[in-house]
Formats: C-alpha cells, sequence, structure tokens
C-alpha cells in the first residue's frame, strides 16, 4: 500500500514560506538548541514527511519541529507509532482545503486563548514583515561596504541595526520562527560590523563583534550566517599573521552541514583555507585547496537560493582574488599577477573595494618581477578615495612606495609615484 501524504504538513510549511531544505535547516537549528549537537536533516528528510514514508519523527526531532510550528506533531499531520492508520480519517475523504480549515482554526483559537491570557492586550505581534524590513536594511549594509570597506561609520551602522533587531525580540509576541529569524539578523548584522573592523584593521573592536555574533549565531541556528561568522573570524587571524589560529576558525565554518549540501559555500571555504595556506608559506596545501575550490565552484548549482551576502560577492572573480592574495604572499608573482588580471577583467560594478584591493596587489606582483614602470601604472590607477579612506589599501600602497624606492630609486619613476601620491594625500 502506498504511504498517505501529509497534506497538512504541506499546508503548513506553504502557509509558512517553508521550503523542504529550508525547514530542514530550521530543525537543525533547533535540534541544536535542545541538544547541544547540531541535526543532521536535509531536504529530503522533509520530504520523506511529506510523502508519508516517516509518519512519526524522532522524539528530539519532532519536539524541535513542534518549537518551530508551536504546535503539537499531531495538528502537523503525523501519526503516533502504534496507532493504527485506519483510525484516521482516511486521505481520500478529507480534502486537502478540509485539512487546511482545521488547521487554521486549530491556530486561530490557539491565538484566541494567548490573547484572552493576563496581560496581553494590546501586546504587538512581531511578524516576518519585521524580519523583512531588516533583511532589506541589511542588503544596504552590504552595498554599502563593497562601495566603501572598512569604514568606522558602516561598523558603527551595523552594530546598531544588530541591537534593534535583538530590541524586537522584547517588543512583542511572536513564533519561534520569527524570533530565530530575529536572531539572525542580528547576527548578521553584527558579522558586518565585524567584517568592517577587520577591513578597517581594528582587530580589537573586531574580536568583540565577533564574540558577540558567534553567540547570536548559535541562538538563531542558521547554518549561513554561523558559516559567515567564522570564515570572517578565519580572515581575520590570517590578517593578524595568526595561520593556526585563521585555520582553526576556518574549519569550523568549512565542517558545518552547509558545505556538504551545497558546494558553493564549500568553494569559498576550501578558498579562504587557500589563502591562509599562502599566509603560512605552504605551496602544495595552497594549491590543492585552489584546486578543490575551483572543482567545488563549477559543481555549484547557479540557481541555488543563497543568502545576500553571498551572492553579492562569491564569484569566479572573489576566488581568484583569494588566490592572487596567496600566491603573492608565497612569492609566486607570475602566478598572482594572472589570478590578478583575471579577477580585475570580470569584478562587477559594485565591487570598488576589492578593485581597489585586486588593483594594488596586481601592482605589487608586476614589481616583484622587475616592471617597475608598469607596476607604477598600476598603482596610479587606484582611487583617491579607496588610497586615503581605506586602511588596508592605503597600507599596501604605503609598502608599495616603500619597495618602489628600494628597487628604482632615483629614478623618474620614483618621482613620478611621489608627485602622484601627494595629490592622494592633498584629497583626502
Amino acid at each position: 500500500m502506498n504511504a498517505a501524504r501529509n497534506t497538512t504538513l504541506e499546508v503548513w510549511m506553504a502557509e509558512h514560506g517553508y521550503s523542504s531544505n529550508s525547514l530542514a535547516d530550521a530543525v537543525n537549528g533547533a535540534l541544536q538548541r535542545l541538544t547541544g549537537r547540531p541535526g543532521g536533516l536535509d531536504g529530503s528528510s522533509v520530504r520523506a514527511w511529506k510523502a508519508g514514508r516517516v509518519t512519526w519523527p524522532k522524539s528530539a526531532t519532532r519536539k524541535a519541529l513542534e518549537d518551530i510550528a508551536d504546535l503539537p506533531a499531531s495538528a502537523l499531520g503525523f501519526v503516533p507509532r502504534g496507532r493504527n492508520p485506519s483510525t484516521q480519517a482516511p486521505p481520500h475523504q478529507e480534502e486537502p482545503d478540509m485539512k487546511r480549515r482545521t488547521l487554521v482554526g486549530g491556530i486561530a483559537a490557539a491565538a484566541a486563548t494567548a490573547a484572552a491570557a493576563p496581560g496581553a492586550a494590546g501586546l504587538r505581534r512581531i511578524g516576518m514583515s519585521d524580519v523583512g524590513r531588516l533583511q532589506k536594511r541589511f542588503a544596504e549594509i552590504i552595498a554599502s561596504d563593497h562601495r566603501h570597506g572598512g569604514q568606522l561609520g558602516i561598523e558603527q551602522k551595523a552594530a546598531a541595526l544588530a541591537d534593534e533587531a535583538l530590541n524586537l525580540q522584547n517588543a512583542g509576541s511572536a513564533t519561534q520562527r520569527v524570533r530565530s529569524n530575529l536572531y539572525a539578523s542580528a547576527a548578521a548584522f553584527r558579522s558586518s560590523a565585524l567584517w568592517a573592523a577587520i577591513d578597517g584593521r581594528r582587530y580589537d573592536d573586531a574580536k568583540k563583534h565577533m564574540r558577540e555574533a558567534q553567540a547570536l549565531a548559535e541562538m538563531s541556528g542558521d547554518q549561513t550566517i554561523k558559516f559567515r561568522i567564522w570564515s570572517h573570524a578565519g580572515t581575520m587571524y590570517r590578517h593578524m599573521g595568526r595561520p593556526a589560529d585563521a585555520l582553526a576558525a576556518n574549519d569550523v565554518a568549512r565542517n558545518l552541514h552547509l558545505t556538504r549540501r551545497d558546494p558553493l559555500f564549500a568553494s569559498l571555504g576550501l578558498a579562504r583555507q587557500g589563502a591562509i595556506h599562502g599566509t603560512a608559506q605552504d605551496r602544495t596545501s595552497t594549491r590543492r585547496a585552489f584546486d578543490q575550490a575551483q572543482d567545488a565552484m563549477l559543481r555549484a548549482d547557479p540557481a541555488e537560493h543563497r543568502p545576500v551576502w553571498m551572492l553579492a560577492f562569491y564569484d569566479q572573480c572573489e576566488l581568484d582574488s583569494l588566490a592572487l592574495s596567496a600566491y603573492l604572499a608565497l612569492g609566486d608573482h607570475p602566478t598572482a599577477e594572472y589570478h590578478a588580471h583575471r579577477c580585475l577583467s570580470a569584478l562587477r560594478p559594485h565591487m570598488v573595494r576589492s578593485r581597489a584591493i585586486a588593483t594594488t596587489r596586481l601592482a605589487h606582483a608586476q614589481l616583484a618581477q622587475g616592471a617597475a614602470d608598469t607596476a607604477t601604472a598600476t598603482a596610479m590607477t587606484v582611487t583617491a578615495t579607496a588610497a586615503t579612506q581605506h586602511a588596508r589599501v592605503a597600507r599596501m600602497l604605503q609598502e608599495f612606495g616603500a619597495a618602489l624606492r628600494a628597487t628604482a630609486q632615483g629614478s623618474s619613476t620614483v618621482q613620478t609615484w611621489t608627485e602622484h601620491s601627494a595629490t592622494w594625500k592633498m584629497a583626502a
């Protein structure tokens, strides 16, 4: 006999905007909060529930699902083990519309009971529309970061928005799903504050943001934001010259279940691992990591749903940018130059900060190969804004000037560079 579909669960998922994959992620997050260990569900697990192949999930999974839905498992169409399914209404005798009315009626009754509780009168209901407004502001933070990068103002604004998301937790009642999304939004804003501090070389502030972001991400159960935070932590330690800590942090991101489900996240984790190996002067591991990152990127489905921060920056250009950084650190300047040209030729227009960084690194690679004139011409294309207001770019350009003077002392090229860099200072 074919299993009866769980149409009640399907209706509930449709009403609350869950796909099979997103519900699996939400349940995994709830399991983490309940048991201290991440769940191992994926989209196929939820599809088995909907198809009726699993009629009564394991107790911990069931409790996690009930926490998310604010409903007992039986109200979601699951049948306890040992109960004769024939005592339930046969699926063909109960139309989906009837199940929908039953489910909605149950939810309405629960809401009426809550409204009648003491102190409930006038309590604001926080919903996904509030989350949506926060997510729109997060997209604005991401766009500002790509234009300017590393600015204290971006860091402060992102931190303030994280607090705003947390304040909503205490502003009214909300479902478990909404609360998880609020924590995820707060973690996302805090991770942007973390990145701005890293990019601006304010590492003490970055560590504070990192700790706060990690705690919020755990409360949200959102694997994508956990990945972002730990991956940023790895980048922070790499910039600080601590490759062992960088690898440890990046490994936390790479070991999340998310990287096994989506090759694009696996690719980013591997590319950042390659950059760390470059800092550690490990040539073999660097090449292996970038080969694996490239392979994973080619396997990734471009149509897969991904968060805005991932879609806004990680592509072939970013992979080449990380390779450029790694091979420059290794002293393999021809390979670094190759990746620089690949990166710059395909950078999207909004990646202003990334263009300045890649251009400066290209100038370093060219100078190290003895092409002082070409390298100077390349460095002079960096905008005055990036040269004076972006901490990482400013430092790399200062290092470029010092290297140029050491290798071409007294030349007209040095004079040209000195005069041009002076115009940046006047424009600041």
